[in-house]
């Protein structure tokens, strides 16, 4: 049986000075009106501003300097991402890429896969995208239909992805992809493959959602060749890849402030002087942030020890998307607003797109069924 254990960990002394620079660069971009800080933040694209992130030594902080990495500790990164996101910068073009993909390419990938592609991810220009999801398969992973079959000097892959965030940005995507018949363990037969969108044989195709915005794509494969050296920590090795992958994806401070510049706003909206309904569920929702830090946290020093903290990233990732859907539809009965559509350079087109972001935050990164699924196991009660 699983033990839930969120120790304290204790930034690093270089925390400060770190927070100072990463202000300093919001600051600097909003006051020459490169973007609205009440935006969403890692839903956000903007090109430049990676790029300028990039030069901060803001990306690939905890990489090896030799793939262009700055060789910081995941607590010192995880300071600068809470920075990023509590600021609203527009961090969405190199989200995944620093996130996660860096990551498993780092862990798993071959030399020509790090060497070639990590230092353009930390230089801020090379973005990623995630090929887990397929039509008709929801959030059961190991359902996957895309198949791919042996070549010489590689694999073809055919099938189609979909809900692809971002793919229409990428350069490239991770994709998870059935490379032997469904056995007994439907985890079996699984491998990983690194997508160059830009070579022939895939099709990015938009996907549209409710108030006309391009976040989601389909991305279909046609007999689409990888080489051998683009195959991520070995054929038959996917799942072993996506459990691990998920736990950065789950457990980081985007998982519970993708709402945090609209309650700073709705703060602002009441005013110094709360009746007592609005003061209970500001000093709840604060207390609710204080906590959801103090586990957040503690999940990344586990994985800077290098443990594999999949329990404790699905209950963080819970938590943190209830938290998150709670605030637009607590402050849309607490202010007297019209919601409405909008950049959200105001409160009402703020909390507008933020009612019509919200049901997807329970959603994205595994559903509550699956995450709550894993917490049982891990209790043992299934």
């Amino acid at each position: 049986m699983h033990e839930f254990r969120f120790e304290p960990v204790e930034l690093p002394p270089a925390a400060q000075e770190l927070r100072r620079q990463v202000r300093a660069l919001i600051a600097e971009e909003v006051a020459r009106g490169a973007f609205n800080p009440s935006q969403h933040t890692w839903s956000s694209f903007d090109a430049d501003f990676s790029r300028k992130c990039g030069e901060r030594g803001f990306i690939g902080m905890i990489w090896p300097k030799k793939y262009g990495g700055h060789e910081r500790t995941a607590l010192e990164r995880y300071v600068v991402t809470e920075e990023m996101l509590a600021g609203g910068a527009p961090v969405g073009g190199h989200w995944v890429a620093d996130r996660q993909s860096g990551h498993q390419i780092l862990r798993n990938g071959s030399e020509r896969a790090k060497s070639e592609i990590l230092p353009k991810i930390a230089a801020g220009t090379c973005f990623f995208a995630i090929g887990m999801s397929e039509p008709d398969s929801g959030s059961d992973l190991a359902a996957v239909r895309t198949r791919a079959s042996k070549a010489e000097g590689g694999w073809k892959i055919s099938g189609t992805k979909v809900w692809t965030s971002s793919a229409h940005r990428a350069h490239y995507l991770i994709a998870l992809v059935r490379t032997a018949p469904k056995e007994e363990d439907r985890h079996a037969g699984l491998t990983q493959f690194i997508v160059d969108l830009s070579r022939p044989g895939v099709t990015v195709r938009p996907i549209y959602n409710l108030y006309g915005g391009h976040d989601f794509n389909e991305v279909v494969f046609d007999d689409y060749f990888v080489p051998d050296d683009m195959v991520m920590g070995g054929v038959g090795k996917g799942w072993q890849m996506v459990t691990g992958e998920l736990a950065f994806e789950r457990s980081g401070p985007d998982r519970f402030l993708s709402t945090f510049q609209l309650f700073l706003e709705s703060i602002r909206q009441v005013g110094p002087a709360p009746d007592d309904r609005a003061a209970n569920d500001i000093g709840r929702f604060i207390a609710h942030v204080a906590t959801l830090r103090r586990m957040s946290t503690s999940v990344a020093g586990m994985l800077q020890r290098g443990a594999q903290p999949n329990v404790e990233a699905a209950l963080v990732k819970d938590m943190g998307t209830a938290f998150e859907r709670e605030i637009p539809e607590v402050f849309r009965h607490l202010i007297p607003t019209e919601p409405a559509l909008g950049p959200g350079a105001s409160y009402p087109e703020l909390l507008g797109m933020t009612m019509l972001q919200a049901p997807g935050f329970t959603i994205r990164g595994g559903t509550r069924e699956i995450l709550r699924g894993i917490i049982a196991r891990g209790l043992g009660l299934r």
